[in-house]
């Protein structure tokens, strides 16, 4: 969800301050457990071998050669400026660069898993997970791409660089970025969704570029595909993106990544990928080259081996790159630098390769320059010139932490292109700009397992003001949900004050989506309102629109919050009362402090009551001991609770807990 917002972390010098004095793991302090976040490389490469016969594809050649096929590659006669400029190029015929595209869950992870396993990588005996290219532990957790991968496939002697991207809009900086690389994209659609927010946001990225387009009508083994509609809803969007004639008659492959299957048409699917391998050579064109050009190497990210440092990757753009050469490290600005190359690795095999030398169209590691960076340019040591930058969009969201933090922070900045990083109101505040809660929480939770600990604040929205007027961001939210629960979630966007663009049928059978343009600021706690409203049933997208008139006044928690006054460990005895004022976060037997959040009040404004409270013993009267039933206590992610919080309230973030408490700076101003 692309939004903007400001969350404020608190830390101390030494004994983390920030936490209150009385919190039992105050004084915790493990900045850093020797894992470290940037040793873990964000593209992941291979190459593949793979024979034809393994792909039974003589059938589909058949197949390709009877249909008329579209790609979205121009047909019209080059100029003579543009000839003269074609004479002194040459085409990479034995690579493909592309990138594959679509919005969150729409299949393509698991469709690069079915191109790899169809490429014999693995042996016939060899236990492999699913989702192969998800190797970071969060995104196997959460069932999501976070960072882009990178991996090759060698298809009758043509090399097919594939990069496997995130599909929320939170992770955008990652498409943009790797977008640098490719000359065409594969955009992978749901067959029964069709193109959602942020297939939307890719398309538009990559159509403004220039690139190829070769759409991928997913899961077409669905009981109610209907690949008629998608495509054209898909034609559409292209029409809406302002796509050039070219672009707009791309080809259409119709694919099961579950099954590994593809095939030109819904009803005439093949038995493996074969026809996706040879639209992809047909489709996306080669890489044009001068040979004999100096040297430009344009990085797109950064990795860190122990022993070898900083590696560098990206796309060799002109000349060669060799082992041991001398280099200019340049930056758009045309401020240079030198440096020396030590070692070049290709990938092979999901392993780094080391080469002598790399040609210009492909994709290469290299070492020996420690501070190079992303978006600077590697080139000839006497005539090299410096490429454009990388450029991505402004963050639309911020987050404040402590000094401590600075040197992750700044890390982190290094690959982390769509975030910045500014000093807060005091001393001790760093204010980080993201794209939307999270591309925050995913950075926040990588540190709580490195070993940090700090506080979160609330999320705010980013103003601007034009012409003396206010103006806040708004954003497009498509909600998919069964009929019987429409009134509800309309009821609720309309209080956040959402506007109704759409309302149409989705398909399957009685299941609207509605369509609503929204202020960022009313989308705060929406999806967890939303998921009540709907038992669970309802589905919610978003992606940012434009700025807009400030919409006034939104109420987005009506209830407070249940504080803890005392430090102790929760009972069974204080709970079972505590549980008839709202929705407990805790079960018996927990650590909490003063000041801690342990539930929701039922009603408006705060409520603090004591849940470490024992039953008094007394020898006056012998009562029967009563059996008390307590109701399970509301377990909240790291995303619910940073949607949660109001002002006076913040996120503690340690190695071992993630808890809500009374903001103690909030409290004195109050005083």
């Amino acid at each position: 969800m692309a939004m903007s917002l400001q969350l404020q972390l608190l830390h101390g010098s030494q004994s983390f301050q920030s936490l209150p004095e009385n919190h039992p793991h105050h004084g915790f302090q493990r900045l850093f457990l020797g894992k470290n976040l940037f040793g873990k490389p964000r593209f992941k490469s291979s190459v593949i071998k793979i024979s034809s016969k393994s792909l039974d594809a003589g059938k589909h050649h058949k197949q390709l050669k009877l249909r008329s096929t579209r790609c979205s590659v121009s047909t019209t006669e080059p100029s003579t400026v543009e000839n003269q400029k074609k004479n002194q190029l040459k085409a990479r015929r034995d690579v493909r660069n592309i990138a594959i595209v679509a919005h969150v869950d729409h299949g393509k992870t698991t469709l690069v898993d079915a191109m790899l396993k169809q490429a014999k990588v693995f042996r016939d005996n060899q236990s492999v997970q699913e989702r192969i290219m998800d190797s970071n532990a969060l995104e196997r957790e959460r069932g999501i791409t976070i960072l882009s991968k990178n991996t090759a496939i060698c298809y009758k002697d043509t090399k097919i660089n594939v990069i496997d991207t995130p599909g929320h809009s939170d992770f955008g900086g990652e498409v943009e970025r790797v977008l640098n690389m490719v000359e065409g994209v594969l955009l992978v659609v749901d067959s029964v969704e069709g193109p959602m927010p942020q297939t939307r946001f890719v398309l538009k990225k990559a159509l403004e570029l220039g690139l190829s387009v070769l759409v991928v009508v997913n899961k077409i083994d669905r009981p109610s595909a209907r690949p008629d509609h998608v495509v054209n809803a898909t034609f559409e969007l292209f029409i809406e993106l302002n796509a050039t004639d070219e672009q707009c008659d791309f080809q259409v492959i119709y694919a099961s990544g579950v099954k590994g299957q593809a095939g030109l048409s819904p009803e005439k699917v093949g038995n493996d990928l074969g026809p996706l391998f040879e639209a992809i050579l047909r489709c996306i064109p080669e890489p044009t080259i001068d040979p004999d050009s100096s040297l430009q190497m344009l990085v797109t990210n950064l990795d860190y081996d122990e022993h070898k440092g900083r590696i560098a990757i990206g796309r060799v753009h002109a000349g060669k790159m060799q082992r041991g050469m001398e280099v200019k490290v340049c930056t758009p600005d045309e401020n240079c630098r030198f440096g020396k190359v030590s070692e070049v690795f290709v990938y092979e095999n999901f392993m780094k390769v080391p080469a002598e030398t790399v040609e210009a169209g492909d994709i290469c590691a290299v070492c020996g320059i420690d501070d190079v960076l992303i978006g600077e340019t590697l080139a000839d040591k006497v005539n090299g010139l410096a490429l454009p930058g990388i450029k991505v969009e402004e963050p639309t969201g911020k987050h404040v932490t402590s000094r401590k933090l600075r040197e992750r922070l700044y890390r982190e900045l290094e690959r982390n292109l769509a975030m910045k990083v500014e000093d807060g109101e005091m001393a001790d505040t760093f204010i980080i700009s993201g794209r939307g809660t999270l591309h925050i929480t995913i950075l926040i939770e990588n540190m709580r397992r490195e070993g940090y600990e700090f506080m979160v604040g609330p999320p705010k929205v980013i103003n601007k003001r034009l012409n003396d007027k206010l103006l806040e961001p708004y954003e497009i939210a498509i909600v998919e949900m069964p009929e019987e629960y429409m009134g509800s979630v309309v009821e609720l966007l309309g209080k956040r004050r959402g506007v109704m663009v759409d309302m149409q049928g989705s398909g399957v059978e009685n299941t609207t989506v509605v369509k609503y343009k929204i202020p960022t600021r009313g989308l705060l706690g929406l999806r967890n309102a939303i998921l009540t409203a709907s038992r669970g049933t309802a589905v919610l997208n978003t992606v940012f629109e434009e700025y807009g008139p400030w919409a006034g006044d939104i109420s987005t928690r009506d209830q407070g919050s249940l504080v803890s006054f005392e430090t102790g460990t929760s009972t069974t005895y204080a709970l079972s009362s505590s549980q008839e004022r709202g929705q407990l976060f805790l079960g018996p037997g927990i650590d909490v402090y003063k000041g801690q959040i342990v539930g929701i009040h039922q009603r408006p404004g705060d409520l603090s009551l004591n849940v470490c409270k024992r039953k008094a013993a007394t020898n006056v009267r012998s009562n029967k001991e009563q059996t008390v039933v307590l109701n399970a206590p509301l377990d909240f992610s790291l995303d619910d609770c940073i949607e949660y919080i109001q002002e006076d309230e913040l996120v503690e973030v340690t190695p071992l807990s993630v808890r809500m408490c009374k903001n103690p700076r909030a409290a004195k101003k109050t005083k």
